[in-house]
């Protein structure tokens, strides 16, 4: 991908220099900021970029920026599209009619409007997400680095634009005032109820008898591909304290959160799991299940 040199055209294009591979394949669910769940996640590197040589001292480091792109944004895609269009055509487009000046951040109870720019909102001019993510190591498999990592607020398949290492001194600020989030969102009670559990119980098993019968079948090595579906779809019993670290921050829409036993489903790895809110003010799972 190259960088459009005409001055009639006001973008830039950056390369995807590879992919976050997460637990979390939807929206629903996902942390609205970073580092509230230390959800395990890789990012996965694309060639030339995947090369060890390029990530030489980063494993000196223990957090990193991660600079991504928000790809199931509609607005941005319909954009895309248009820009395409434009380009194709040999047009400059002038008025980006997708560009939202106000939203409603699901902070504030999802009916206060506040500039896109005083906010982390997806619907933004660019469509790219910035966030701190803890770099728990880096792994060269079949040539190749993937980077192992905890705390991400991005989803399944999210484009990765650019990675840098965070420096304490100059990027942690402790006197910064942080507006309308000067504190961690509120976590709510997750109970389960015995139905869950035990299916959840019984998925594991299922699970780890498949993967004895591949290993012994196959012989399984170390490769891309199974580092990655360890990752995707296999369900380790740590999981459930990741599901309920998820649902305590609440994925449901501001606008829906005094619904008493509506259920809502959560997709994490190859489950869906259903929760709904009780009259005592506690979210709890009610069933797991294999996705069909």
């Amino acid at each position: 991908m190259t960088c459009q040199t005409s001055a009639a055209i006001n973008y830039h294009i950056s390369p995807i220099i590879g992919y976050h591979r997460a637990p979390l394949s939807q929206k629903f669910g996902a942390p609205r900021q970073p580092n509230l769940v230390a959800m395990t996640s890789v990012i996965e590197m694309l060639a030339p970029y995947d090369t060890p040589a390029a990530f030489a001292g980063l494993e000196d480091f223990s957090h990193i920026w991660i600079s991504w792109q928000f790809h199931h944004n509609y607005l941005y895609k319909d954009k895309l599209d248009k820009h395409k269009h434009s380009l194709n055509n040999k047009q400059q487009d002038k008025n980006d009619s997708s560009f939202r000046p106000q939203v409603r951040p699901p902070r504030l109870g999802g009916n206060q409007k506040i500039g896109v720019f005083a906010s982390r909102s997806m619907y933004r001019p660019s469509a790219l997400g910035l966030s701190v993510v803890k770099l728990e190591r880096i792994e060269i498999v079949e040539g190749r680095v993937l980077l192992i990592i905890s705390g991400a607020d991005m989803i399944d398949g999210t484009p990765i634009i650019d990675i840098k290492p965070y420096v304490a001194y100059s990027d942690a600020l402790p006197d910064a005032q942080s507006g309308f989030a000067p504190s961690a969102p509120h976590l709510l009670d997750v109970s389960i109820t015995k139905l869950a559990y035990e299916q959840f119980g019984q998925i594991i098993a299922n699970q780890s008898a498949d993967n004895a019968a591949e290993e012994n079948a196959q012989n399984e090595q170390s490769s891309v591909k199974t580092v990655i579906d360890k990752i995707q779809k296999r369900l380790l019993r740590s999981d459930l304290d990741t599901i309920k670290a998820l649902i305590a921050q609440d994925p449901r829409p501001a606008y829906r959160r005094t619904e008493i036993n509506t259920s809502f489903v959560m997709r994490y790895k190859s489950v869906d799991v259903s929760f709904q809110l009780l009259e005592s003010d506690e979210l709890q799972i009610t069933s797991i299940v294999i996705v069909e």
